[in-house]
């Protein structure tokens, strides 16, 4: 309705009635008739001036005509067109003037010529604007001239109409192409006229002119949208699975949707349990030891976890563990020793990587899941094939005996320790070396899924965090955990990373709010120093926590019904509340 079907040739397109505009896709509207007056008489009804404008709501920032102008433009845009039509009746206030009124109905018609020179009265004052939107018009005219083979026509429109505007060269060169070539024309998809319909037209038209002139489609609902995503963000807890939202009443959630009772002991480890990771889809837990070490755990489908695999072979105790992009492999790092790859299905060693003379200190994967990096003791960084070839090797200080390394999802940068108190985030394609300066001595570091922020775990008992998007800058600080001794790691997690935790030297884990920086809860339980912490990616109510009591705790919510206690003979204890 309110448009002509793109199939349809321009020579066939039928005038529309201003009653007729009233169903249009994008809810766009002039007056319909209404009972005292002539649709003509309402459509010439000016726009209040500014100075006449008064204010709605307790706060006095509503415009009012704004308010009933973006209600009615929702009104029409939900398909309530006599609702629209009345509001704009009875609170005399038009949604659009009746210049405005006038140009839509020409660009409808096909009225070219005449709705530019509309265009020109319609109050719009930045002229780069005007020239863009008679762009676009004049694109059209062109379009519907060559759809119906009026070459001729089309050539005078293209030279003496389009040309002259002097923008998007490009753009002209393209419409000249239609001209000597026609199935340039048919290849141009989108923007070729029996795909862009008149009624499409206004759609660009109207995300072009000011909203002052012409109120952007679905204002009222980015307003509304806008206002519960603030809503959301401001919720010190928001950490929901459930993203309704009601209307009905401003969002708030409690502090029962952060994981703070234990509702697991996982006690399969015959040592200190130094470093744990989920895996990208949430269904398992690796967690590696001094005892030598890594297990496999298994996450069942209500959140319960068990022992699927004890992966033994390094001589050394096991530092870190890397799970492959599609999580089917998993690699380990002995301390100073070799990397080893498993196949978690089978619990299978796959491959041994090692470097004559020295050992690795960490590892990862690449993206794609083709090749693994490790840092090595010389402080070097190598990048190897899956079956032992080293393809590359970063010489020089790239990275510390004992060092987090990360790259980011696209492949592009490696990052690591490469000083005490510096990162090295090194563009392997680009060649070009960012640093992160710290004034204190750097444990570990932990990068953000988006790959925008790094969460850095400082001497002094500080984390930071920084935005490496761009300008590398410092954007907040975490304080109140315990480190004196030991290299303690940090992590993000809850719905959207909102939230940051940390293991302490206190036997404790400690959790922030990422944006405000506040600590939120102190999770005691452990008996030993928690020396790394990780968050279920997939459920935001699951965390786990490794300990030098050589447990691991799953930490979940309060309100968890869970139906089994007591010991097994796999290593795991089932708790029933806080221990």
């Amino acid at each position: 309705m309110g448009g002509v079907e793109d199939e349809e040739p321009a020579t066939k397109r039928m005038k529309l009635s201003f009653g007729e505009l009233r169903g249009l896709s994008n809810g766009t509207s002039l007056i319909e008739p209404v009972a005292g007056g002539s649709s003509r008489d309402l459509m010439a009804r000016p726009l209040p001036s500014a100075g006449d404008e008064e204010v709605v709501g307790s706060k006095g920032i509503i415009k009012r005509v704004e308010f009933v102008r973006i209600i009615a433009k929702a009104l029409y845009s939900l398909g309530y067109k006599k609702s629209g039509a009345h509001l704009e009746e009875e609170s005399g206030i038009s949604l659009h003037s009746s210049g405005v009124n006038l140009f839509m109905q020409q660009i409808l018609d096909g009225n070219w010529n005449e709705s530019v020179i509309t265009l020109h009265k319609i109050g719009v004052l930045d002229e780069r604007i005007v020239k863009s939107a008679s762009f676009l018009i004049l694109e059209q005219k062109f379009f519907e001239l060559l759809d119906g083979e009026k070459l001729l026509d089309a050539l005078m429109t293209l030279r003496t109409e389009i040309a002259p505007l002097r923008i998007n060269g490009r753009r002209v060169h393209e419409l000249s192409s239609c001209l000597v070539a026609p199935s340039f024309f048919d290849s141009l998809g989108q923007d070729n006229v029996r795909l862009k319909s008149r009624t499409k037209l206004l759609e660009e038209l109207q995300e072009l002119l000011p909203p002052t002139i012409m109120i952007p489609e679905r204002r009222l609902e980015h307003l509304v949208e806008q206002a519960l995503v603030l809503q959301r963000d401001a919720c010190f807890f928001h950490n929901s699975l459930d993203e309704e939202m009601s209307l009905y009443a401003d969002h708030q959630c409690g502090s029962d949707q952060i994981p703070s009772r234990t509702l697991q002991i996982l006690q399969a480890h015959s040592d200190e349990v130094w470093f744990l990771q989920f895996s990208h889809n949430g269904k398992y837990l690796a967690s590696s030891s001094n005892d030598r070490s890594t297990i496999i755990w298994e996450v069942d489908v209500n959140g319960g976890l068990s022992l699927k695999h004890k992966l033994c072979g390094h001589q050394k105790p096991v530092s870190s563990v890397s799970w492959s992009p599609d999580d089917r492999q998993l690699l380990t790092c002995g301390v100073e020793e070799a990397v080893r790859r498993w196949e978690v299905a089978s619990g299978e060693c796959l491959h041994v990587y090692e470097k004559p003379g020295l050992g690795l200190v960490s590892c990862g994967w690449f993206p794609d899941g083709k090749w693994i990096f490790s840092g090595v003791s010389d402080r070097s960084i190598c990048m190897w094939g899956l079956d032992g070839k080293e393809l590359e090797c970063w010489k020089g200080q790239r990275t510390l005996k004992i060092s987090d390394l990360e790259i980011t999802s696209d492949g592009k940068q490696v990052i690591s320790i490469c000083r005490e108190t510096a990162i090295l985030l090194l563009d392997r394609e680009a060649k070009i070396e960012r640093w992160i300066e710290e004034d204190q001595t750097i444990t570990s570091f932990s990068l953000s899924k988006d790959n925008k922020f790094l969460l850095v775990n400082l001497l002094n008992q500080e984390i930071h965090l920084w935005n490496i998007q761009g300008v590398i800058k410092l954007v907040a600080k975490y304080k109140g955990h315990k480190r004196t001794r030991f290299i303690i790691r940090s992590c993000f997690g809850g719905t959207e990373q909102a939230f940051i935790a940390s293991g302490s030297e206190d036997s404790q884990v400690y959790i922030w709010h990422r944006g405000t920086g506040e600590l939120i809860d102190t999770l005691p339980g452990h008996s030993g120093a928690v020396n790394c912490v990780s968050w279920n990616p997939v459920n935001p109510h699951m965390l786990a926590s490794a300990s030098d009591d050589r447990t691991i705790r799953i930490w979940g919510l309060n309100d968890r019904n869970v139906k089994h206690k007591g010991a097994h003979s796999n290593g795991i204890h089932n708790c029933n509340g806080k221990t």
